[in-house]
């Protein structure tokens, strides 16, 4: 214990330059008159450093000296600052070492939770479980991680993303968009598992107008499409099979001969191939199981729609043109999702319930229904899937169909070709 000085004064700076070194083999302690058991000790080699003697929490049977700071290193008014909060922690039973062994520890967290190492577990535990986490996995990779990757998570702010999306939206706006849905799920997720307090990424800046897209093909468009397709081979197949379901166009690509049941005419998705994440049964009408009879004439292989039997069809920008190019001009600016989009719509029109539809296009479910509609609506859906194919087989034959036809109208007509 250093030999303490009694009388006390202001310490500044140029008294403490002033003072000389501690008698050999021993300390000494020069007191503040402003911060009781605040002081500055000397050493008999004169070095002096910042100290607070008191009573600390962890041992209070004694007073102890603990050092704050080296003089000149750390400035009077800083030392001083010091010694007021330890002695306010003190008062409310902290101890200012734990305090400060905290404060490392969440400094060290900080440091070490950066928006990399969030989002490889990010990856790991939500991406790698969906279907699309491989291209939002992508797209994080690419326009994220190379600004905001070394970044501590906690110290990312809002503006930090709309800045970053504002540099994307200068050539991609609509990509921009994505990438803040992207980080909208993250920062959610990271919230969650106790990575931040609050996300920095709700409520961020949309930079791109986005249009919803409500194009469905007319019936002369379908027939137009329906008949470029002869031409198309394995691609051509598809897209009509895309158009008789409903189905997605990744779904219809990857389809493979053992997830259909001819005899029952029922095609089942298994879970790990739908957007939804679960199995998802879709009812063959006729016309569909014609295309799958082609399909199974043209080539042999695991994939239904296949270009050399051992992969499923790809290609489809490529193919999509090709297509546009044998259609002619008669078929304006379309997308492949707008087959889809037809099918739902003429499903609407054939009188088909909205929850039907929803069931045939295994649209995500959320609140009551998802928890307690464990209905497969199988009739349903056949009922309705065959009508639309009666109505498509009507249309792509050329034969006039009124877009307000009835259910029943098709089932008869269905019923009529089948005695031709």
């Amino acid at each position: 214990m250093a030999a303490p000085r009694r009388d006390k004064r202001d310490l500044t700076d140029r008294h403490i330059k002033a003072l000389e070194a501690a008698p050999a083999g021993k300390r000494s302690i020069e007191w503040d008159a402003q911060v009781g058991g605040f002081g500055i000790r000397i050493t008999d080699q004169g070095h002096k450093s910042f100290v607070l003697v008191t009573r600390y929490p962890r041992d209070p049977s004694r007073p102890v000296i603990r050092a704050i700071g080296d003089y000149p290193t750390m400035p009077l008014a800083t030392a001083r600052r010091i010694a007021r909060e330890w002695r306010e922690d003190i008062r409310q039973g902290i101890d200012p070492r734990d305090k400060a062994e905290a404060a490392r520890r969440e400094t060290s967290r900080r440091q070490t939770n950066t928006f990399s190492a969030a989002f490889e577990a990010f990856a790991q535990e939500h991406l790698a479980t969906l279907r699309t986490g491989k291209g939002v996995e992508n797209a994080i990779r690419k326009h994220v991680l190379p600004v905001l990757g070394d970044r501590p998570l906690a110290e990312i702010t809002r503006g930090d993303g709309n800045e970053l999306l504002r540099a994307i939206a200068k050539s991609a706006p609509i990509h921009a968009n994505r990438i803040a849905s992207y980080l909208g799920t993250f920062g959610q997720w990271a919230e969650d598992d106790g990575r931040i307090e609050e996300s920095p990424f709700v409520r961020l800046k949309r930079f791109g107008k986005e249009e919803s897209r409500d194009r469905a093909l007319s019936n002369p468009e379908i027939r137009t499409v329906w008949q470029a397709c002869a031409g198309m081979g394995a691609y051509g197949l598809a897209v009509r099979f895309m158009l008789a379901t409903g189905q997605r166009r990744s779904e219809v690509a990857g389809a493979e001969w053992t997830e259909f049941d001819i005899e029952r005419k029922l095609w089942v998705l298994p879970r790990e191939r739908t957007k939804a994440n679960r199995a998802h049964e879709i009812p063959l009408s006729p016309i569909a199981l014609s295309i799958l009879d082609e399909a199974r004439k043209s080539k042999a292989g695991q994939y239904v729609f296949s270009v050399h039997g051992s992969r499923p069809v790809s290609g489809w920008s490529g193919s999509k043109v090709r297509l546009g190019a044998l259609a002619g001009a008669e078929l304006p600016a379309w997308r492949l999702h707008d087959l889809r989009r037809t099918t739902s719509t003429n499903l609407a029109r054939l009188r088909v319930e909205r929850l039907v539809i929803s069931k045939i296009l295994n649209h995500a479910e959320g609140g009551v229904t998802k928890a307690y509609d464990r209905y497969a609506y199988l009739p349903e859906k056949r009922k309705a899937l065959d009508a639309w194919g009666a109505r498509l087989e009507a249309i792509v034959a050329g034969e006039t169909v009124a877009e307000d036809s009835a259910v029943l109208d098709f089932e008869e007509a269905a019923a009529a070709r089948a005695w031709r």
